[in-house]
């Protein structure tokens, strides 16, 4: 992003605006930290500032604050699109193609509003009027921080700004364990921290807050762990009826795969999930090193994401899928086992 933008985007929220920010459909822990971290910040400008997300997102952050103010397309069509069509700006955080909208693509599309988009995945589509786009950054919550840094607005960083952009960082970091992770990102977190984001009371409320259905469900995934050693791989599948049998519900399987890339020897990890009320399979991607799940997901699973973790999804059967994914993988053997 060029001084010369941020000077425009100075100029443009320099008086009331009217501005919907949108995260991506199934909003995740940086999707709602960046983007309820953003409307602390424009609300104290006076802004009449609103989320509006596709869909729902998991219980574990519905304690951070303002949240009970985002607004959802799925449940109120009518009024979320009339604002964005009325908005003066719409701001579009941690996803950079319309499409990972779902139902809002179209009136996204059609929106006069001037559109600035701030994310960190790869391969931007170009629909924005200003962007704000670097895949070396850890989050797009710590591109927030960056974002409020080239605004001269750090001082307006509260303990509500900060802990909004903490939960994104720390979710979208693995707790601050993945390659992502830069000297800078943790002066951020410091930062954050100095600011008032309680660590320990963000890591309890999203990471120990597990049911009992959601732990019986982990013992289900983890049963149906399958390793493929001669491509270092392993993945999980879980079905309709074993989710339903269990009381899945949104956020339950976040940080899954994790465990199948734990494996000793493992590079590429992958679960499968069966969602029978979409006729799809959901598939998530992880992998270690420099072997792209990016690249993978957007060959075979009209996907995409990091290099490092990545999500696709499939139009066939659970077993199909499988058999599509190992089908694949002698193409990848040599990578693989380079790594």
């Amino acid at each position: 992003m060029s001084t010369q933008d941020i000077t425009e985007i100075k100029s443009l929220l320099s008086t009331p605006k009217k501005i919907a920010i949108i995260p991506h459909k199934n909003p995740d822990g940086d999707a709602i930290g960046s983007t309820l971290g953003l409307l602390h910040y424009l609300l104290k400008l006076n802004h009449e500032a609103v989320i509006i997300a596709p869909n729902d997102y998991p219980d574990f952050l519905k304690w951070l604050p303002k949240e009970n103010t985002i607004l959802k397309h799925e449940t109120d069509k009518e009024a979320t699109e009339v604002f964005i069509m009325e908005a003066d700006i719409l701001f579009t955080l941690d996803f950079n193609a319309l499409h990972r909208t779902g139902h809002m693509e179209t009136v996204l599309e059609q929106s006069p509003a001037v559109k600035i988009m701030i994310d960190h995945h790869q391969q931007p589509d170009d629909y924005a009027n200003y962007m704000f786009s670097d895949v070396s950054m850890s989050s797009t919550c710590e591109m927030v921080y960056h974002f409020l840094e080239k605004l001269e607005a750090l001082e307006d960083i509260d303990g509500a700004i900060a802990t909004c952009l903490y939960v994104g960082i720390m979710t979208d970091t693995g707790s601050f364990r993945f390659r992502s992770t830069t000297s800078t990102t943790h002066r951020i977190i410091a930062d954050l921290i100095d600011k008032g984001a309680d660590n320990t009371q963000i890591h309890n409320n999203v990471y120990d807050t597990n049911s009992y259905n959601r732990l019986q469900l982990l013992g289900c995934a983890l049963s149906n762990l399958k390793v493929l050693p001669e491509f270092r791989t392993a993945y999980i599948t879980l079905s309709q009826e074993e989710l339903q049998k269990l009381d899945y519900k949104k956020g339950d399987t976040e940080g899954f795969v994790n465990y199948a890339l734990s494996l000793n020897d493992a590079i590429l990890a992958a679960i499968f999930i069966e969602d029978k009320n979409q006729g799809i399979i959901k598939i998530s991607l992880r992998s270690k090193g420099d072997f792209s799940v990016n690249e993978l997901s957007r060959a075979h699973f009209e996907g995409g994401g990091h290099t490092n973790a990545a999500g696709g999804k499939s139009d066939t059967t659970l077993s199909q899928t499988v058999e599509k994914f190992i089908s694949i993988l002698p193409h990848y053997k040599t990578a693989l086992n380079n790594e």
